[in-house]
């Protein structure tokens, strides 16, 4: 989700680390009162800084940059987040997911598609 909408929707970010907290994930930061800050990345030329919803470890110690996938108001900076992600985590061989909830499935899935992402967002 875009910087704008966190503010909004933390219970879903919430809800996001409880299920993952349940599957076995680990050092989980998330841009959310109580948890430690994830590393941000800033795009230079666009003066933009751009901070994954979630970073955690799986259970392999794999570090995974997790989006909580919904609808938006603004779906091209949502695409253009996800789609860096999805590059630097390739880059630096992470893991990169996005969660959605009811509701928000097909947008989600849909944003993923256009990404070229094989998998679809995973649904709680």
């Amino acid at each position: 989700m875009i910087s704008t909408e966190k503010q909004e929707h933390q219970d879903l970010i919430k809800k996001t680390i409880t299920y993952l907290e349940a599957r076995g994930y680990t050092n989980i930061s998330a841009n959310l009162e109580g948890y430690e800050k994830p590393k941000g990345f800033t795009l230079k030329s666009q003066n933009l800084e751009i901070i994954p919803d979630i970073v955690a470890d799986t259970k392999r110690g794999k570090t995974q940059y997790i989006e909580v996938g919904m609808k938006s108001e603004s779906p091209s900076l949502l695409k253009s987040k996800w789609k860096f992600l999805k590059t630097i985590s390739e880059m630096k061989n992470r893991g990169f997911g996005v969660v959605s909830h009811r509701g928000h499935y097909t947008f989600a899935d849909q944003i993923m598609k256009e990404i070229e992402m094989t998998k679809k967002s995973t649904r709680i």
